[in-house]
């Protein structure tokens, strides 16, 4: 794990949010999800930097979409989110459960 899923992992593990169970790397379909929450159907994803670059934002729209058409929700954070407004993050990850 990257420093950012770190500390996210520390704030959504052990069902500390509405009590619902977060994974971490977990296999789905073709892709692994940075964490995943099976009761809410949700995939949150942390962004590095190789993710703005053309061709990273072209394969997370490809990756967000295949995991859409199976009926999951997809949120995504940049990694300076997590450490610059991490309670932001949790707060939204929260509205989505």
């Amino acid at each position: 794990m990257t420093d950012a899923e770190r500390r996210l992992w520390s704030e959504i593990r052990d069902k500390k949010l509405k009590g619902c169970q977060f994974y971490r790397q977990k296999p789905l379909g073709h892709f692994i999800a940075d964490f995943y929450c099976p009761k809410a159907n949700l995939v949150v994803e942390l962004d590095g930097g190789q993710h703005y670059c053309e061709e990273g934002k072209a394969r997370d729209r490809l990756r967000d979409d295949d995991m859409k058409a199976t009926g999951l929700r997809v949120i995504r954070f940049s990694d300076r989110d997590v450490f610059e407004n991490l309670k932001g993050v949790v707060e939204k990850i929260w509205s989505h459960l």
